[in-house]
Parts: C-alpha cells; sequence; structure tokens
C-alpha cells in the first residue's frame, strides 16, 4: 500500500480532486504530473494508469492502482520520490495558509453572498 504521501498525490492528480483546487494549486498540481508523466514515459502500463487517474470519471480502484505505481516508482527511483513528495509539500505549504489551528476555507462558483466561520459559539443568526 502506498505511504499516505503519495496517496495524496495520486488523489490530488484524479480528475474529481483536480476540478475543486484552487488556481494557485491547479498549477502546481500541472508541475507534479508533468514530473509523474516525465518519469512513466518509458513504462506504458503506468503512464496508462496516469491517463485513467487525469480521467473525471475514475474510479477509486483506478486511484488505487495509480498510487501503487507512483509508488513503486518513487522506491524504483529514491530521487524521484523526494522530488514529488518535496514539491507536494511545498504546493501544500502554499496553498494551505492557516496555522495547526487555523482553517482554510476556499468557494469556487457563483453566489450573491457567501458566508465562511469557524467556532461559533452561541447563537447565530443570518437575514
Amino acid at each position: 500500500m502506498p505511504d499516505p504521501t503519495i496517496m495524496a498525490i495520486a488523489t490530488a492528480v484524479a480528475g474529481q480532486t483536480a476540478q475543486t483546487l484552487t488556481a494557485q494549486a491547479t498549477g502546481a498540481l500541472a508541475e507534479i504530473v508533468k514530473r509523474i508523466t516525465r518519469k512513466f514515459r518509458d513504462r506504458p502500463a503506468d503512464l496508462a494508469l496516469l491517463s485513467n487517474a487525469l480521467d473525471a470519471q475514475v474510479s477509486a480502484n483506478e486511484i488505487s492502482q495509480f498510487a501503487d505505481a507512483l509508488q513503486r516508482a518513487a522506491l524504483d527511483d529514491p530521487d524521484f520520490g523526494r522530488e514529488i513528495t518535496a514539491f507536494w509539500t511545498q504546493m501544500r505549504a502554499e496553498t494551505n495558509t492557516a496555522t495547526s489551528d487555523g482553517l482554510v476555507n476556499t468557494f469556487h462558483g457563483h453566489a450573491d453572498k457567501v458566508i465562511q466561520l469557524r467556532d461559533v459559539h452561541g447563537g447565530l443568526t443570518i437575514n
């Protein structure tokens, strides 16, 4: 089973997750995908798993298979593993600015009013 960071990267690459990212995170994720594509270019089966992961209709099983391939690549080439893990860590740090006791709210779409809260103690009335 892939380590948690590799699984997080594989899940983020998956089409369903990528659609919910901020513009900054989308750019960083595109760079991760480019690096994985480069690594998999001589591995047709793994490249097919990446392609499946990028599909908007990707299944949990396909994400898991892609994560396994990514884990194998990271173990076969520790420099690659360190590279994508470091890039992932940097992306997470740049796109999540809350501290450990904070919260990051991200809104995508169109709305007349958006309210984002944390830790409401007592009553709350919104008119």
